[in-house]
């Protein structure tokens, strides 16, 4: 069960990415990678919002974590894409929006984690 339940998380996360990168470059082709940092901002939230919130107020078992932690976020999030993104600004000449990328990304991220978790011990 625990295999299908990753299984089945890591394709909603998968379809969910493919659908923010189809529905950002629809409104937005810049050179800044909108649709990874959304992804990961995304999942990040959906990530900290289960750990710190409905994982320990709900009872949940082993099986929504996999689902959701492991699989969903593990499909939506995209560490290699934003890793590629950011090598190729750097490759391109684009050392400050690759490093822009790079912080916005990671302290953002962060940022999220630590505001839903702050909530959460509330």
């Amino acid at each position: 069960m625990n295999l299908v339940a990753i299984f089945i998380g890591g394709g909603l996360g998968s379809l969910c990415r493919y659908g923010m990168g189809k529905f950002i470059m629809s409104y937005d082709s810049s050179v800044l990678a909108y649709a990874t940092l959304f992804s990961n901002v995304l999942s990040t939230i959906v990530l900290a919002l289960f750990v710190y919130f409905f994982q320990e107020k709900i009872d949940l078992n082993e099986v929504w974590k996999l689902l959701v932690v492991t699989g969903f976020c593990g499909g939506f999030s995209t560490f290699s894409t934003f890793s590629f993104e950011t090598f190729e600004m750097l490759k391109n000449g684009q050392t400050a929006l690759a490093f822009a990328n790079l912080f916005l990304s990671v302290l953002l991220c962060l940022f999220v984690l630590y505001i839903i978790y702050k909530k959460s011990i509330i």
